[in-house]
């Protein structure tokens, strides 16, 4: 819901901040005190079209921003998927245009394109009226409303799952038919790659055993010759390192009766002295298992070569021949599996039979939900003096099955008795559609998505008995919904929870408009003024804290 909303020098708002609750506000005011003037500033933050007129006159520029609150569903999956994800909970919205007609939007703090503010404000708000920023009259937001009445928006997104997955096929078709020779030459060779690096038999560890192993073997002299030096220097020569320090050893463990300081250097001499003698063992045997093979050392040139060449062949490491034999196979199952123009045609066709199955049953459960909503929105017109009105939500059956289902879904509107029902669009007025916006909201505001309704000129041409309807029905859908109306008629204003009054001011020779939360007192003195006018009498305020107590039983 909308929690607050703040104006900068916008046409003659020159400073407003205002905070929002749940339930049903109201706004009134003498005409021309700039009661629609927020709802054109709450329109531009949500991206309505706008220039420099806008700008207050002397000021550099006009800024408006918006605070909602943002739960967790499509909203925040939207605003994750284009990187304007702000605070949990929270979203802020701003516009500002200066005085050249340069305009900037923010969301969350993110730069956003004016196409970015109205997808925003489509989860956000809606605005019924002589506004253009309102949803009843597109054909997606009647489709929506009619699946959300129904109650089967969940087959509805699985029609939009299984036709994407329709494309998806027929597309892998057509470019297989498009490419059948490309795509047979591109199996030869991925066949033939495959084939030669399968004949090597390289193993996944092979190349650096080998690599170590020509290693050994091309230096296997010289690997031999210092083994056999290392043995004599160490152990078997007439002066080696293990004679002399076993010399040294004995001759100090004489000496450690007289010198007990000569304990502790025996012990650090002691475990060379094993450790030494360990190392000549080693190196012994490592000598002798040492041999020059001439013949192995040119079998495991040959595979290195052979391993070399291949990876030269197919632009890889040595090392990487195994994985690129992988890589070959699993491309050719991937093409195994739809190697054919006919295998593929039998996926396609699978996939077209499980969407029309789908919209099928979605056409069977729209056609209950046309009937009953049409009939109920019709009841609703009746009350709010559209005396002989009625609507259709129309079900028009397209020649091959969409995304969106077997038909396109239009609302089609009588306003009057007598009258062909016809797009909405092209027949209602701004106050007729207001009105028609709040029959259709108030029949389905149970399923409604959007959490912020506003109203404006709903109260054009009824008054009486009609309003009272008229304030009941807003109230209502207060009770699920934030609700706000800009009202003339004292009945509608006395149903709300809240109301603000607007009224404008004159300094300096410029026109300022306020906006003012009145109390319980203050509500029974504007209502009274929508009552008798310019004279208020005791009788008329009487009579308007009567409408205010009665509203609120």
């Amino acid at each position: 819901m909308l929690r607050s909303l703040t104006i900068r020098d916008f046409v003659i708002v020159d400073r407003l901040e205002l905070e929002f609750a749940p339930g049903f506000t109201v706004l009134t005011g003498e005409t021309g005190a700039g009661k629609s003037i927020l709802i054109d500033a709450l329109a531009m933050v949500l991206g309505e079209r706008a220039d420099a007129i806008v700008v207050r006159s002397g000021a550099e520029r006009a800024e408006v921003s918006a605070e909602f609150e943002a739960g967790r569903g499509a909203l925040a999956r939207w605003l994750e998927d284009n990187e304007l994800a702000g605070d949990a909970g929270a979203l802020l919205m701003r516009r500002v245009i200066d005085a050249s007609g340069r305009s900037r939007g923010f969301i969350n703090g993110h730069a956003a394109t004016l196409a970015q503010l109205r997808d925003a404000g489509d989860f956000l708000v809606d605005i019924h009226g002589q506004h253009q920023h309102q949803s009843l009259g597109r054909s997606a937001a009647q489709r929506g409303l009619l699946d959300a009445f129904g109650g089967h928006s969940d087959t509805a997104g699985k029609v939009a799952e299984l036709h994407r997955a329709w494309q998806q096929r027929r597309e892998s078709r057509i470019a297989f038919e498009a490419n059948a020779a490309a795509f047979g030459a591109e199996r030869e060779q991925i066949e033939w790659q495959a084939r030669e690096i399968e004949a090597l038999k390289i193993g996944p560890d092979e190349w650096p055993e080998l690599a170590a192993e020509h290693s050994r073997l091309a230096h296997a002299a010289n690997l031999i010759e210092a083994a056999q030096a290392g043995v004599e220097t160490l152990s078997e020569g007439e002066n080696s390192g293990l004679a002399q320090l076993n010399a040294v050893v004995s001759r100090l463990h004489g000496l450690v009766e007289h010198d007990a300081r000569l304990k502790e250097i025996l012990e650090l001499l002691d475990p060379a002295r094993i450790q030494l003698q360990e190392a000549v063992y080693a190196l012994r045997h490592y000598g002798e298992r040492l041999d020059l093979d001439p013949q192995r050392l040119r079998e495991v040139e040959a595979r290195l070569d052979a391993i070399h060449t291949a990876a030269r062949k197919y632009r890889v490491e040595p090392g990487g021949l195994p994985a690129k034999l992988e890589a070959a196979k699993a491309r050719l199952r991937e093409m195994g599996e739809g190697g054919s123009v006919e295998a593929l045609r039998q996926q396609e066709d699978a996939a077209h039979a499980a969407c029309v199955a789908e919209a099928r049953k979605l056409s069977a459960a729209r056609k209950k939900a046309a009937k009953k909503l049409s009939d109920q929105v019709t009841d609703a017109m009746q009350k709010l003096a559209m005396q002989g009105g009625r609507l259709e939500a129309g079900l028009n059956a397209v020649a091959e099955v969409t995304a969106h289902g077997l038909e396109d879904v239009e609302f089609l509107v009588a306003m009057h008795k007598g009258m062909a029902p016809q797009p909405l669009a092209k027949v209602a007025s701004g106050g007729e559609l207001s009105r028609l916006s709040l029959a259709v909201q108030a029949v389905a505001s149970q399923v409604a998505q959007v959490p912020t309704l506003i109203f404006d000129e709903v109260d054009a041409g009824i008054g009486g008995r009609v309003a009272e309807i008229v304030g009941q029905m807003l109230k209502q859908l207060g009770a699920r919904h934030q609700v706000m109306c800009i009202t003339h008629l004292p009945q509608v204003a006395a149903s709300a929870d809240r109301q603000w009054q607007v009224d404008k001011s004159t300094a300096n020779g410029k026109v300022s408009s306020r906006v003012t939360l009145l109390d319980p007192a203050q509500r029974v003195e504007e209502i009274a003024r929508m009552l008798g006018g310019l004279k208020i009498t005791e009788t008329t305020r009487k009579h308007a804290a009567e409408m205010l107590k009665h509203s609120d039983r």
